[in-house]
């Protein structure tokens, strides 16, 4: 069976060897140009996003009693049709 501390360290190695080539600057720059492409992008973390959710599902109830409120008024003003 391998040893998990020698795959760690090949891992390692790996990963150095690669940071020193072409490809390491690659990645570097992707991850720029992904970075600057987001940044562009009118994006919302998914905190924000769960609280936004949050306030519409409340104002929907809210508009959910008041409308049924307003039925509900709106019938006790019609004349009785008797």
């Amino acid at each position: 069976m391998l040893n998990p501390k020698l795959l760690d360290e090949m891992s390692a190695r790996v990963s150095s060897l690669l940071a020193a080539t072409p490809a390491g600057d690659i990645e570097k720059n992707m991850r720029a140009a992904l970075a600057g492409l987001f940044a562009k992008l009118d994006l919302v973390s998914r905190e924000e996003f769960d609280v936004q959710r949050e306030v519409l599902s409340r104002t929907r109830e809210k508009l959910v009693a008041l409308e049924a409120r307003v039925t509900e008024l709106e019938g006790r003003n019609r004349p009785d049709p008797g």
